[in-house]
């Protein structure tokens, strides 16, 4: 079989199942194409998992090393290798027993260089209105007098160096198409001939026209509500499922869309009841999704939280906040994050405003603007009856509760208005917590995570266990996450950072001028460690965060005499204190072990099965290291050999249950300990053959005095543990009936049983 045939499910060698067993994410870009996806398959199938995971992979911007930025929905990324590479990619896993996600982006297109490579768009642009792809884009022509502004010049018009050539208006490399009939005339009657306007890049704050990815307007939003949009753009996507090439998507920024669950309907009714669905979804700690959307439920931030919280402990948190307040003089989170929205919504997102108010009416802008601050999720959705009393009562109290009522009035009679809202709702909310406030508010950085709450970062177990029962009921098999592309701090650096919460007191107090820098450069340091490379990684790391954070300085207004001292803030990779070393162990397994064993499909991002420290991106999108041999050391035998092995094995271990006793992961049932130290052991069983254990807040529990004759009643039967057993002759000894904890878990923080 030629690598150009396509695979159809009549030829793949191993079935695989409709909901993936777990799913293991790569991150495809020209250096790591299809075809180095394809040889890594083999250890991947090796470890369990069912369905590997894929970063976009239609034709995106050239060099693009994330693949969102989309160009062309009809073709396979060349630069990966084109749909040739995927397709016998496809072929290899399924011949390992390996299904595909695909990730695709509905919301936004890339305004690209050379802006050709978007051809609907370059059309749009040389014939205006008129043209056949004017209904992809969310251009608002009317506001723009009749122009797109595009914000891609260095500085003013005047001194941009603007020419005509030809048939096209050249700026640097960038070439724009000139209006038909308009080629010949001078450069001022030439510019206002076209359909769009090259400005300043500045002006896209007050003036862009069209609807964008958050604040970024190389990415235009495409209107996907439209059934000929959804068509087009999603043909290839659909024509890869029907041929058997992947079997389930993730669905990037749902929150975008006009209509959410409209856009669900109508791609469930093109993709088939067998496709595998979970949207990217960001849920406010108490905030459930929707129950009609035709999904499995969410990639998993909302398990993130639940998981990240448990292994954090509340008094410590709380002092940390309180030293933090002291040492910076900056605002606790509920103050911050409110000044973060003003200052985005009213500054980066100030085009999206005037646009809303442009549809409700100067009368109402004042309360448009208090309910988008004030709300307390990142949006509504069509059909909603009610906005959350919280956001009424606090936009009431600034703008009137008449023009309030008059916001909610316009919400409901006007379909137009109300997707404009819940859009910039969305943006506004990510924009200015994910992107600002978690980088401006540093008493504990392991809390400020996609989907957290710094203001009150613990999860109380009784919390954990609630979720994760009504996961069991309502989601079964949705997405669950601990380190993605997007997370700021990998699992694992979070787990060392979280320690800090169990002992306040070895935060220390962090030196240099700037006191809210010291505090994010000392926890990045500690959670990152002394790895290879790490002065450099930690210095780009710590020089975006000052640039998110906008205290001192930021991307579009940069401080450049400040910036040359980031780095200076971390002058030698820190580890974490002797007396956490074992906390962040029970940590990173604790972490792990809850992730691959509570309700939903667990995914596994690359390199992250064995210990993974990673910082924001780019530096969580480095190639992966795949830990081949230390893989098949331990299935030889051999015990594993610190903390990164046990990861490893315990990782293993889960995913192949999971992959050949799917049975197993079926139910939920919380196992409370008995004793002293009760609260430091989280216990569930699933099915119920599986039991699982672990530790929590383990240095406040050696500070406490260790288990102390603390129980655990075991479910009627014998549980054998299944975790690779010490060395020795003896087999593992099962446990039956109350056990004592010490006992049970063997000198180890975690531990899984599974019953005769």
């Amino acid at each position: 079989m030629s690598q150009s045939q396509p695979v159809t499910e009549s030829e793949s060698d191993v079935p695989t199942p409709v909901t993936p067993a777990s799913t293991y994410r790569l991150q495809l870009r020209p250096e790591f194409p299809f075809a180095a996806a394809e040889a890594a398959v083999p250890y991947i199938a090796s470890l369990g998992v069912s369905h590997l995971h894929l970063s976009p992979v239609l034709e995106a911007v050239p060099g693009s090393a994330h693949g969102y930025d989309v160009t062309d929905h009809s073709r396979v990324r060349a630069e990966l290798g084109g749909e040739p590479g995927l397709r016998a990619l496809a072929r290899t896993a399924r011949a390992h027993g390996l299904g595909l996600v695909l990730d695709i982006v509905p919301n936004h297109m890339a305004v690209p260089t050379p802006l050709r490579l978007n051809r609907p768009l370059w059309e749009v642009l040389r014939d205006g209105p008129g043209s056949p792809y004017a209904r992809w884009f969310d251009i608002d022509w009317e506001a723009g007098g009749g122009q797109v502004l595009l914000p891609v010049l260095a500085g003013p018009v005047e001194t941009s160096g603007l020419t005509a050539d030809g048939e096209v208006l050249r700026h640097g490399e960038q070439e724009f198409p000139l209006r038909p009939g308009t080629a010949g005339l001078a450069l001022p009657e030439l510019l206002a001939a076209q359909w769009y306007r090259p400005a300043w890049w500045r002006e896209a704050r007050t003036s862009l026209n069209y609807r964008r990815f958050f604040t970024i307007s190389d990415l235009i939003g495409v209107r996907v509500e439209d059934p000929e949009v959804f068509t087009a753009t999603h043909a290839k996507v659909l024509e890869l499922l029907r041929d058997g090439v992947a079997q389930g998507l993730r669905i990037d920024h749902v929150d975008g869309l006009a209509d959410p669950e409209e856009y669900l309907r109508r791609l469930r009714a093109a993709a088939g009841d067998d496709c595998w669905v979970v949207v990217e979804k960001i849920l406010a700690r108490h905030e459930r999704l929707p129950p009609a959307w035709p999904v499995a439920g969410t990639t998993g931030y909302d398990a993130l939280h639940r998981v990240d919280g448990v292994f954090t402990d509340p008094a410590g948190a709380a002092e940390l906040a309180a030293r933090y307040g002291r040492s910076t003089g900056l605002p606790q989170w509920p103050e911050a994050s409110r000044a973060c929205a003003r200052e985005v919504l009213t500054g980066d997102l100030a085009a999206e405003l005037r646009a809303l108010e442009r549809l409700s009416g100067p009368e109402l802008s004042e309360a448009v603007r208090e309910l988008l601050i004030a709300f307390p999720v990142y949006r509504p959705y069509p059909g909603e009856p009610e906005l959350p009393p919280q956001a009424l009562e606090q936009a009431a109290a600034v703008a009137g509760p008449g023009p309030v009522a008059g916001v909610r009035e316009l919400l409901r009679r006007d379909p137009a208005f109300a997707a404009r809202f819940a859009q910039t709702s969305a943006a506004l909310r990510a924009k200015s917590l994910e992107d600002r406030a978690f980088y401006r508010y540093a008493p504990l950085l392991s809390a400020t995570e996609v989907g957290g709450e710094p203001g009150q970062p613990a999860v109380p177990a009784e919390e954990f266990h609630a979720y994760c029962a009504a996961q069991d009921l309502e989601w079964p098999a949705a997405g669950t996450v601990l380190s993605t592309h997007d997370t700021k701090r990998s699992a694992d650096v979070r787990a060392r950072i979280a320690t800090l919460s169990q002992a306040p007191e070895l935060m220390g107090r962090p030196a240099g001028p700037d006191p809210q820098l010291a505090w994010v450069a000392r926890q990045t340091a500690l959670g990152l460690g002394p790895v290879p490379d790490a002065a450099p990684r930690l210095s780009e790391a710590l020089l975006k965060a000052v640039r998110e954070a906008a205290l001192r300085t930021s991307w579009t207004e940069p401080d450049e005499g400040y910036e040359a001292e980031v780095p200076g803030y971390v002058r030698a990779p820190l580890d974490l204190p002797v007396e956490l070393a074992e906390a962040a162990r029970a940590n990173l397994l604790g972490m792990a072990l809850l992730h691959l064993a509570m309700p939903g499909v667990p995914e596994v991002y690359q390199g992250a099965e064995t210990e993974y420290r990673a910082l924001v991106d780019p530096d969580n999108r480095r190639p992966a290291r795949f830990p081949r041999r230390e893989l098949a050391r331990l299935d030889a035998g051999a015990a594993p050999e610190g903390p990164a092995e046990e990861k490893l094995a315990l990782t293993a271990t889960l995913l192949r249950l999971r992959r050949d006793r799917p049975e197993l992961f079926r139910g939920y049932a919380p196992v409370p300990a008995l004793g002293p130290a009760a609260a430091h052991l989280v216990a569930f069983t699933r099915a119920p053959g599986l039991l699982v254990a672990a530790t929590r807040l383990s240095h406040r529990l050696a500070a406490s005095g260790g288990w102390r004759g603390t129980r655990l009643p075991l479910p009627p039967g014998e549980w054998t543990p299944v975790l690779p057993p010490r060395p020795g002759p003896n087999s593992p000894t099962p446990h039956s009936g109350s056990t004592e904890v010490t006992g049970l878990l063997d000198g180890r923080p975690v531990g899984v049983w599974l019953r005769r």
